[in-house]
C-alpha cells in the first residue's frame, strides 16, 4: 500500500495525529486494512498527506503501543492480526451485498460460451506476446474511432467470402460487443419506432433502452418475422436474426427474405438490423448467405461478433452500416473514441491475417456439431415419449419443449436440485411455459450425456 486518505480537520479541535490515529484503527478493526498489510512509510505518507511527520509517527506510535500495527526494521510497518471489534453487519453496513453472478454447478447449459478445450491458447499467447514484443508506440495510443483499419479490412474479406457480405472496410465500425454498437445505432436512428421479433433477444434490450412505446413485439411463424404483423406495427426499424432465430432457431427462408427487403424499400428511413451472432455454425443443408448479401438498396445493417466463435471475454463485435448511416457518423458521432482496446485489435488482426480464425472456426463446426449430435442423441434416449427438440439445425443452443405436465419454472427448480443450470425462454417472450433452452458449446460430449441422464430423473424421463 502506498498511500492512506483519511479526512483530516485542520481546524478540529482534536489534533491531526489522533484523527490519523483514529482512522487508520477504524479500518483495522472494519476488515478494510486486512492482517500483513504494509502501511505508508512515515515520510512519504507525510508528504502525501501534507503533514508533519511528527504527526505521522506520533499516530503510528500509539498504534504499535496498542498492538495494531508492528514495526519491523527495514521492511516497515503492517497491520497486526487481531480480532476484529466490529461484527460483520456493522462492517459492512456501508455497502451493498455483492450479489453472486453466476453460481457453479455440475451440469451448465448455458449458450453464452465456448468450449475452452479447444481454444488455440498457444497460437493466441504467441501472437499476444509477439504483438507486446514489438514495443510499437502506436499501441499505446488511442486508435482510429472505427476500429483499425487493417482489422477492419481482414473482416470485410472475411464476411464476404463467409457471408456474402459486400462491404469496404470504411463501412464497418468495431466496438466492444452488440450491445455498444446498438447504443449507437439508436443514436443515428433517433426518433425511430423499432419492430423487434417476438420472442427474441432484442425484445428485452430494445425496450429497456427506447421504452415500450417505442418497440413493437412482432409474431414469428416457421419462416421468421410475419411481414404482415410488421406492416401493421408502423416501426421503420426491423431487428431480425435470420440465420439462426433467437432463441427458437428457426432459419429465415429466402421468400421471407426478399418481403423483408421489399418492406424496407418501401419507405424511406426503413432499416432492417441483422445481428448475425453465430452463423458460423450450421450443421445442415447448404449454406444460406446473409440478408445483407440480397440487398442492393443500403437497406440492410449487419452485425457480427467475435464472442461465439472465439472468446465471449474479448467484448469484440462490429457492424457494417449502410453509406448514408456511414456518411451520419462521420458528421456527428466520429468523435466517439474505438471502445475496444488497440492490443486486443492487433492480436486479432494477426490472428486472422495468419489463417488462424478460418482455422479455428472450421475446427469448431466439426466439434460444436458432434456436441449437438450428442445432446440430441441423449436428450432422444432419455425423453423418448415427452419431448420435442426445436431449432437444432444451426447455432450453440436449441430448444426442449416437455410433455410432461411440468411447467418451466417446474422445470428449472427440479433441475437444480440435481446441480443443474438450464434456461427459462420466457425472459425473451415465448410463452408456453412448458420450453427451456439447453446450449451445449462449455460442455463435453461425456457431460453432455451425463448431464442429460439426471435431467431425466429431474423431469421424470
Amino acid at each position: 500500500m502506498y498511500e492512506l486518505t483519511p479526512k483530516l480537520d485542520s481546524y478540529s479541535k482534536e489534533p491531526q495525529y489522533v484523527q490519523l490515529y483514529n482512522y487508520i484503527k477504524q479500518e483495522i478493526d472494519k476488515g478494510m486494512l486486512r492482517p500483513n498489510t504494509k502501511l505508508p512509510s512515515k515520510r512519504k505518507l507525510s508528504r502525501y498527506l501534507n503533514v508533519s511527520q511528527n504527526t505521522v509517527e506520533a499516530s503510528y506510535d500509539q498504534l504499535v503501543a496498542e498492538g495494531y500495527i508492528e514495526g519491523i526494521p527495514r521492511k516497515g510497518y503492517f497491520v497486526c492480526e487481531i480480532q476484529p471489534t466490529f461484527s460483520d453487519a456493522e462492517k459492512n453496513s456501508d455497502y451493498i451485498k455483492e450479489k453472486i453472478f453466476k453460481s457453479d454447478v455440475t451440469f451448465d447449459f448455458t449458450q453464452t460460451g465456448v468450449d475452452h478445450h479447444s481454444f488455440p491458447f498457444a497460437v493466441f499467447r504467441k501472437i499476444a506476446n509477439d504483438v507486446l514484443k514489438s514495443e510499437s508506440k502506436h499501441l499505446l495510443t488511442i486508435g482510429h474511432p472505427q476500429g483499425e483499419y487493417e482489422l477492419r479490412e481482414e473482416i470485410a474479406s472475411y464476411l464476404y467470402e463467409s457471408r456474402g457480405v459486400r462491404t469496404a472496410p470504411s463501412q464497418i465500425i468495431i466496438g466492444s460487443g452488440t450491445p455498444t454498437l446498438i447504443q449507437l445505432l439508436f443514436k443515428l436512428l433517433k426518433g425511430s419506432l423499432y419492430a423487434v421479433e417476438d420472442p427474441g433477444y432484442h425484445k428485452r434490450l430494445v425496450t429497456f433502452e427506447k421504452g415500450p412505446e417505442n418497440v413493437k413485439g412482432i409474431p414469428l411463424d416457421n419462416e421468421g418475422v410475419s411481414i404482415t404483423s410488421l406492416k401493421e406495427s408502423g416501426a421503420n426499424i426491423a431487428f431480425v436474426t435470420p440465420s439462426h432465430q433467437f432463441p427458437c432457431g428457426m432459419i429465415m427462408s429466402i421468400s421471407r427474405r426478399k418481403q423483408l427487403l421489399s418492406w424496407a424499400k418501401e419507405k424511406k428511413g426503413r432499416y432492417i438490423v441483422e445481428d448475425d451472432y453465430d452463423s458460423e455454425f450450421r450443421y445442415s443443408g447448404k449454406p444460406i448467405p446473409a440478408l445483407q448479401s440480397l440487398d442492393s438498396d443500403e437497406k440492410v445493417i449487419y452485425m457480427g461478433t467475435f464472442s461465439k466463435a472465439l472468446l465471449p471475454s474479448l467484448r469484440m463485435a462490429y457492424i457494417v452500416l449502410p453509406k448514408l448511416l456511414m456518411e451520419k457518423y462521420h458528421e456527428h458521432y466520429f468523435h466517439f473514441v474505438q471502445s475496444v482496446s488497440r492490443l486486443d485489435q492487433e492480436i486479432i488482426k494477426r490472428f486472422m491475417q495468419e489463417g488462424s480464425w478460418k482455422k479455428h472456426i472450421n475446427k469448431m463446426r466439426i466439434v460444436y456439431k458432434k456436441k449437438r449430435d450428442a445432446l440430441i442423441t441423449a436428450l432422444s434416449t432419455h425423453f423418448p415419449n415427452s419431448i420435442e427438440i426445436i431449432g437444432q439445425d444451426s447455432g450453440l443452443h436449441l430448444l426442449v419443449r416437455m410433455n410432461n405436465g411440468m411447467v418451466e419454472k417446474e422445470l428449472i427448480e427440479q433441475a437444480a436440485k440435481y446441480d443443474i443450470k438450464v434456461y427459462p425462454v420466457s425472459d425473451y417472450g415465448l410463452s408456453d411455459n412448458r420450453t427451456i433452452l439447453l446450449g451445449f458449446a462449455v460442455l463435453s460430449e461425456e457431460e453432455i450425456f451425463s448431464g442429460v441422464h439426471s435431467l431425466a430423473k429431474a423431469w421424470g424421463g
